[in-house]
């Protein structure tokens, strides 16, 4: 094939190239950025900088575990106390030849198991109902014992004390030997109680500690319970306790080293972090200036009077070749459901051009040989 063939096949490849969308596998940052400044465009568009993310801060969390937040630690009573529900068993010793509770030969009588009332009393004979609950096993057997009295002068009580549903906690899941675990003290807290229950299951991920009180439901990391002893709370009669998988995620796509649902692997996750469990940029395809992170924040953000984005769909950019774009990428924090999309750099679009350009010339070449 003559020079002047060469040069009108290539000029025609270049044009059917021009016209055709090249192969690639994933959107150049100006495809999104471009049309975000027209007056209809329906999200916003953010470059990630030192100055902006004052302002993202003070943005509502999307995506967020909703918690009652969680207890703070707190000190309790070093013994048992007794609970409604709970199971006392009372002996009274009397020496009396004329008591009214033992018999001529004894000296001693049981009056058996009896179960706390739901108003906190238990029955003793010649006394009646007597209040027990809130009270530790050696208060409740003084405060019987001064009352038969009055009928027994020389009585003596002997009390023991099972703990029931209502003195004890419940670890539900997560952990190598779940059940119920009586209170035998009121300083009982988180970790010791998940010790007892033989300890957290190793294969968790990032587990998530949720405790139920009543209407309430709490949840922290065990992270944080191992890093902060103020958050390892107490538990209280009637608590239980799950530990789970943290199910929290991101997505990654585009020209990433992954494309996958990468879940959080600790309580907070950075836009810098994100990048590297996506296993970095492609470095023969990926835009280092163009690293975005897409967000929907709920339209409740956008009401008047509350700090928030101009649009409920959002558009971070990140430029990771600026040392502020790499700063800020570390103060950024990613939020569970979001997007991060390695965009396709200019440059490797030119590249396929110019790889199938040279093809086409090489086939043209040997058709023309």
């Amino acid at each position: 094939m003559t020079t002047r063939k060469r040069t009108i096949f290539a000029a025609l490849l270049l044009a059917a190239l021009a016209g055709c969308s090249l192969p690639r596998g994933a959107a150049l940052q100006s495809e999104i950025s471009r049309p975000a400044n027209a007056d209809t465009a329906d999200y916003a568009f953010y470059q990630v900088s030192r100055a902006l993310l004052p302002t993202v801060q003070a943005w509502p969390a999307v995506n967020v575990t909703r918690t009652d937040g969680w207890p703070r630690s707190a000190h309790g009573s070093m013994g048992q106390l007794i609970q409604p529900g709970d199971v006392v068993t009372i002996t009274v010793w009397d020496s009396s030849e004329n008591s009214l509770l033992t018999g001529t030969e004894e000296r001693q009588t049981s009056l058996g198991d009896m179960t706390v009332t739901p108003g906190g009393t238990v029955f003793i004979p010649y006394v009646g109902s007597v209040r027990v609950a809130g009270q530790s096993p050696e208060v409740a057997r003084r405060v019987i014992q001064n009352q038969l009295n009055e009928v027994a002068p020389s009585s003596q009580v002997q009390l023991m004390l099972r703990e029931g549903q209502n003195n004890a906690v419940t670890v539900a899941a997560g952990v190598a030997s779940p059940g119920v675990f009586p209170m035998q003290d009121r300083n009982l807290s988180v970790l010791r109680l998940l010790g007892q229950a033989g300890g957290v299951a190793p294969t968790l991920r990032n587990p998530l500690i949720r405790l139920q009180r009543g209407q309430r439901n709490y949840a922290t990391s065990l992270k944080t319970l191992y890093e902060n002893p103020q958050a390892n709370t107490l538990v209280r009669p009637g608590d239980t306790i799950l530990v789970e998988e943290d199910d929290r995620y991101f997505l990654s796509i585009g020209a990433a080293g992954r494309e996958d649902l990468v879940y959080f692997p600790r309580d907070h996750v950075t836009a810098l972090e994100a990048v590297a469990l996506i296993g970095g940029l492609t470095e023969t395809r990926a835009d280092p200036e163009g690293v975005l992170v897409l967000r929907e924040y709920p339209v409740s953000a956008l009401a008047a009077g509350v700090r928030g984005p101009r649009k409920t769909r959002v558009v971070f950019s990140i430029d990771m070749t600026t040392a502020d774009g790499l700063f800020s990428a570390k103060n950024l924090q990613i939020m569970p459901g979001d997007v991060v999309l390695a965009t396709e750099s200019p440059v490797s679009s030119i590249q396929v051009a110019l790889g199938l350009l040279t093809g086409g010339l090489g086939f043209a070449n040997a058709l023309g040989g």
